[in-house]
């Protein structure tokens, strides 16, 4: 019997080395994308999108994996009700014309057992351009409360807004944007 157990423990062990790609759907409650940028040097400006979605696939024996994130450019969430009026205008996101602004990974590069950069293109306002990633922080573990695999994430970028088309009052208002993403999904 002893052996019987041990060869089962074995062949888990072995097979869990082999495991299956996992594809992950983002928490809608749980998961934002953010940017900010120097204004006019007097502060940093911090605001937010309220709707992203993300599509997360990871074969973490593998170490490879990718990631698929919209974000609905019209759930700018600066604070104020006229400055989202504002980013949303044509200088800016134009919004009316482009909706939405896409991530698409090329590559996930981990190190050790977890991601560290995901490289990929985003696209805003029609542009697209390769952009990476840092993961600043990752965790994958059994949700306790909706007792299924969760995996969640932190990662920045930096970009120039000028390259997107979305450059109105450079270098005044800061070129450089930093994006952030803080995402959390569930196993599907």
């Amino acid at each position: 019997m002893k052996k019987i157990v041990a060869l089962l423990i074995a062949a888990g062990v072995s097979l869990s080395a082999f495991a299956a790609p996992e594809t992950f759907s983002s928490d809608a409650n749980h998961t934002f994308s953010s940017f900010s940028y120097s204004h006019f040097g007097y502060s940093t400006q911090q605001s937010r999108f309220n709707n992203t979605t993300a599509k997360v696939t990871l074969d973490r024996a593998a170490k490879t994996g990718s990631v698929e994130a919209t974000i609905d450019a019209k759930s700018v969430d600066t604070g104020s009700k006229l400055f989202d009026q504002h980013i949303q205008g044509e200088d800016f996101l134009d919004t009316a014309k482009y909706p939405t602004i896409t991530y698409k990974s090329t590559k996930v590069n981990f190190k050790g057992d977890v991601p560290s950069t995901v490289e990929g293109n985003l696209t805003i306002k029609g542009v697209t351009k390769p952009v990476t990633l840092t993961v600043t922080h990752f965790q994958c573990m059994d949700h306790p409360m909706m007792k299924k695999l969760a995996c969640g994430a932190n990662a920045t970028a930096t970009i120039k807004r000028t390259e997107f088309n979305a450059g109105k009052y450079a270098p005044h208002v800061g070129d450089d944007v930093t994006l952030t993403f803080a995402i959390e999904a569930l196993k599907d």
